[in-house]
């Protein structure tokens, strides 16, 4: 079942602002026994990016019924939150009305030993505009990561990385990235571009909370082949090993290893 401002539905206006113009923001993440994972973070940020819009949020408690409504146990949910209907033009309407759908798909059946073993990446050719108002926001204008996600078709990659245009790597096509190089991670600063997910937040407090030391800071290419380990996270995968890119490769390491194991816990899995 899809909702679409609380009723079972397949279809939204051809007006509203979210498709003609990705007005709007969303949040993807897994549910386990109908419970939405890592929930109280996924809604901060969903309010978070709604406000830099300047959009109105439907509240918690709204989303929570409507989550309770997809009627299923196990699966992923997309909510996605828009400026609602307008007439044509840019200009936002003066009193929007907001638009909510959530999506309910099935658990992807990623491999096993991605979690464990590690995944191959490619380094995409796509660099990343800078917009500093938007950086950091789960925004509908994702056109970018249609792109470069197009760049390869080969089984054996599971993700693909993305450069800023003075090639700082910025984050994976649907993830964030850490690297970590003589026991310090490092994950990019995402001023310019880039998305700032829920699990890469939880990783960092996590390293807080571990006494691991760790950085916010600008990745080079070069930056990036020197690394011990690589990792990328996002809510649904969790956390993926790097093991290769291009002409490097890597083992999957202690730490990535170790923090798998911190997020485990906090989500109780």
């Amino acid at each position: 079942m899809n909702l679409i401002n609380g009723a079972a539905g397949e279809a939204i206006s051809v007006r509203d602002r979210g498709f003609a113009y990705g007005d709007g923001v969303f949040r993807t993440f897994p549910v386990r026994g109908g419970k939405p994972v890592l929930w109280d973070r996924q809604y901060a940020k969903l309010a978070h990016d709604c406000r830099a819009l300047k959009i109105n949020c439907p509240s918690q408690q709204t989303l929570e019924r409507d989550i309770a409504l997809l009627d299923t146990s196990d699966c992923v949910v997309k909510i996605i939150v828009t400026r609602g209907d307008s007439a044509r033009g840019y200009a936002p309407p003066p009193e929007p009305a907001p638009a909510r759908v959530l999506i309910a798909s099935p658990v992807p059946a990623y491999a096993a030993d991605y979690s464990n073993k590690g995944v191959g990446v490619h380094l995409c050719r796509l660099r990343l505009a800078a917009q500093p108002v938007l950086a950091g926001i789960k925004h509908l204008n994702r056109l970018e990561n249609v792109l470069a996600r197009a760049e390869w078709r080969d089984p054996d990659i599971a993700e693909g990385l993305l450069c800023d245009t003075g090639d700082n790597v910025i984050g994976g096509t649907m993830s964030n990235v850490f690297i970590a190089k003589d026991g310090t991670l490092r994950t990019p600063d995402l001023a310019g571009c880039g998305v700032a997910g829920v699990m890469r937040e939880l990783v960092m407090e996590l390293a807080h909370a571990h006494n691991v030391p760790l950085q916010v800071a600008a990745i080079s290419l070069d930056d990036l082949f020197a690394a011990d380990e690589v990792f990328v996270v996002n809510s649904v995968i969790g956390l993926w090993p790097v093991i290769a890119l291009d002409r490097k490769n890597w083992k999957a390491g202690a730490l990535g290893a170790q923090t798998q194991r911190w997020i485990a816990d906090v989500q109780g899995a």
